[in-house]
């Protein structure tokens, strides 16, 4: 057996797929099906089978599959202490990132990057209910995300408010307006994120806690569809405040004053609790939080030069 085939077998383990295992680790489909077939011929079994389209690991398999989490345990380990031995921060960094987070991951990795050359870090944008899949199979190291999910297996480290606000187009009638009622507001055709979006489940915990009803009338499953949707004057929607910086400041969307709003919630780092951090995944954490105060004040500027630059409501 090689190590190459024992990556390979674990990631086909994992997604019960040779395709989606090639794609998490750059090979090719055959590529994949060569090595299952050379790791079958060093143990003389199989460790895959078939039952019609639908692929099941052998008993056989089973019993490497446990093997193997042991044995790579063991080398991360041994990786991370040979790492700390030499007292300098090196490795991968995997981060998963939902889509409303690519406004504030990009400003965290600059001045740790710049710390720490030797990390190579590696981002994946996807939807909130990929992002804790990911983590769970141990594919990532941390998710960063705007609304944590409350499981005891999660460790959860808040380091920036993340403000909801209500967004409409601009010359919408509502802006001529002293006041506004959240019915009305909701009236003028609320368009949302898809249901595992966490800007969607504080929305709706909202409604909850105010007993007002949610009856959207479209689902966009992203930020920059959803933008567009209300720019074109399809309806009214509510997004992180981050995310629209741009539009704020050209005039595309404009924030409607609303009793009850912004929403307050906050961007968070997401990993395993029980996780044994390897040293860039540590050294990243450690960042964040000794940076919480100077993330905080970066963003506030950042807010504040895009209020007073953006044209008025009757511009």
């Amino acid at each position: 057996m090689s190590f190459r085939q024992l990556q390979v077998f674990r990631a086909v383990y994992r997604h019960r797929n040779y395709s989606k295992a090639g794609e998490q680790l750059g090979l090719t489909q055959p590529a994949v099906s060569s090595q299952v077939r050379q790791l079958e011929q060093a143990l003389k079994q199989p460790v895959f089978e078939y039952v019609g389209r639908k692929l099941f690991c052998t008993a056989a398999g089973e019993k490497l599959a446990s093997c193997i989490d042991v044995i790579f345990d063991e080398l991360g380990a041994l990786q991370n202490q040979l790492v700390m031995m030499g007292n300098q921060v090196a490795g991968e960094l995997n981060i998963a990132a939902v889509d409303t987070a690519h406004c504030v991951l990009p400003y965290l990795l600059q001045d740790f990057m710049a710390n720490h050359p030797q990390v190579r870090v590696h981002v994946r944008m996807v939807n909130r209910s990929e992002s804790m899949r990911r983590l769970h199979d141990n594919t990532d190291h941390l998710v960063v995300m705007g609304m944590a999910p409350v499981d005891k297996t999660l460790a959860t480290l808040p380091f920036l408010d993340n403000e909801l606000i209500p967004l409409v187009a601009p010359g919408h009638p509502l802006l001529a307006r002293r006041e506004v009622g959240i019915q009305e507001f909701l009236a003028q055709g609320l368009i949302i994120r898809e249901e595992e979006s966490g800007t969607r489940q504080a929305l709706e915990l909202w409604s909850r806690q105010c007993r007002i009803p949610l009856q959207p009338i479209m689902q966009i499953d992203s930020n920059d569809g959803l933008k567009h949707a209300v720019i074109a004057g399809l309806g009214v929607t509510v997004l992180p405040k981050l995310t629209v910086l741009s539009e704020l400041q050209n005039g595309s969307l404009k924030q409607l004053p609303l009793a009850g709003f912004p929403l307050r919630r906050s961007w968070c780092l997401v990993y395993l609790s029980d996780k044994q951090p390897n040293p860039a995944m540590r050294a990243f954490v450690d960042f964040v939080q000794d940076s919480i105060q100077a993330i905080e004040q970066q963003f506030a500027r950042r807010s504040a030069s895009v209020s007073s630059a953006a044209p008025s409501q009757t511009d």
